[in-house]
């Protein structure tokens, strides 16, 4: 009897030490389990740090550098209108006589021909402009403000310094001496670059704007919106909601999933040997910059579109067709209103992804210099890209804050653009 207590107290007392072991060794995978996931919450939080201070760090970059060119030099002449003058066309020797009589110290003809290096090229025809807008002007003085050349406005925001030896700068004593009278009497400032909001491409950096680049790129992109959104559309429709499922379409389908992969510039060659080279379309033209972007942006809008067709439950397909909805029917009124915040949203980061294209665009020819405005799809025209490509590599100081600014300019059309595709997709999202 005492042989059976102490062999059961023995295997209670094994019971218990199993239990307390396999306890402890629970606590210490339960606790490993915690730590391993406080770990992982740290790397996260880590990760999703390190890359707002890599973003804050670009965007600060870009807006420091960019910033200035918003503001432009301008001074102020006081021009007497001659009429001889006038009539001869002669604007340059009108504000040229301005300018001297702005500086009475500058005699010399040495002294006078630096002093014509403080004006902008287009002084003259801004003189112009507004004496053909208000004819009754001939004869008098009137203060006028016209742009400063860009070494000076660079000067004014402190890009050049004066306390460098003359040889090392690109403003002698000269001009030095005749800014800080201009300065001293009021007749420089610094004002709201309305130019380059206004102007297209130029090769003096004062008079280069990004309205050119602008259209161009709203032109494209309307044809890229006509030509990809219904297509898109209709492929996504058909594919998912009425193509039977066999050979071809599986070929089809990876074909669009491997073209949304393409590297752009494919496009592009593309667009050169097809659309250049085979049926003759006119070059450099948003015409067919926006064919190329189409055929970009088609299997992007596709696969969003089939992903947000996807989503909608089955049960609404079914309940739509036990009430007698035809197959058309059932997808027109019941399936594409409730997946179109989806396909809302994946049109428009497919947009936004083909405004932000620069490759197909080069390609084709859209890199050239032009100075005008396009007014038609045919018409010759450039992209902000391609512009902020071109500007990038111009060699003046000026033409470094003006890319700057063209990228601050696209990126608030690319974060409109997303923040447009945001609003709408909670505006129609539906919960089930």
């Amino acid at each position: 009897m005492t042989d059976l207590v102490e062999q059961d107290t023995r295997a209670m007392s094994v019971a218990v030490t199993k239990s307390r072991y396999q306890s402890e060794e629970f606590s210490a995978r339960l606790r490993r389990r915690y730590a391993a996931e406080r770990r992982f919450r740290i790397a996260g939080m880590l990760a999703v740090g390190i890359a707002s201070l890599m973003l804050v760090v670009l965007l600060g970059s870009i807006v420091s550098k960019g910033y200035t060119a918003f503001w432009q030099a301008q001074i102020r002449l006081e021009v007497t209108l001659d009429k001889q003058q006038v009539e001869e066309r002669n604007y340059t020797a009108l504000v040229r006589q301005a300018l001297y009589a702005q500086v009475p110290a500058a005699t010399d003809r040495a002294t006078r021909r630096s002093l014509n290096d403080l004006l902008s090229s287009g002084a003259p025809y801004e003189l112009e402009a507004m004496v053909n807008a208000n004819p009754s002007l001939v004869g008098t003085t009137q203060t006028v403000w016209v742009r400063a050349d860009d070494e000076i406005d660079q000067f004014m925001k402190g890009f050049i310094r004066r306390d460098v030896p003359e040889s090392e700068r690109r403003l002698n004593d000269v001009k030095i001496a005749a800014i800080d009278a201009l300065v001293a009497n009021g007749s420089i400032r610094s004002t709201f670059n309305t130019t380059l909001f206004t102007a297209g491409d130029s090769r003096e950096p004062e008079q280069a704007g990004i309205l050119g680049a602008v259209v161009g790129s709203a032109l494209t992109l309307v044809v890229t919106m006509l030509l990809s959104v219904p297509i898109g559309i209709a492929a996504a429709v058909y594919l998912e909601e009425f193509a039977p499922k066999n050979r071809w379409t599986d070929l089809i389908e990876v074909n669009i999933n491997n073209l949304a992969a393409v590297p752009s510039i494919i496009f592009g060659l593309l667009g050169l040997a097809v659309f250049l080279g085979f049926f003759g379309l006119p070059r450099s033209a948003p015409l067919v910059g926006g064919l190329v972007m189409a055929l970009m942006t088609l299997p992007v809008i596709i696969i969003a579109s089939r992903v947000a067709l996807k989503a909608v439950p089955p049960s609404i397909r079914e309940a739509a067709l036990g009430v007698g909805a035809s197959p058309l029917q059932t997808v027109t009124h019941h399936v594409l209103p409730l997946a179109l915040p989806g396909i809302l949203t994946g049109t428009i980061i497919g947009m936004a992804r083909a405004l932000g294209e620069t490759a197909p665009l080069l390609m084709i020819g859209m890199v050239a210099f032009i100075v005008d405005i396009p007014g038609g799809l045919t018409d010759s025209a450039t992209a902000i890209p391609v512009q902020i490509y071109m500007w990038a590599d111009s060699p003046e100081r000026a033409f470094t804050e003006r890319t700057s600014a063209a990228i601050l300019i696209l990126l608030a059309f690319l974060i409109l653009m997303n923040g447009l595709a945001v609003f709408l997709r909670k505006k129609f999202e539906r919960r089930w």
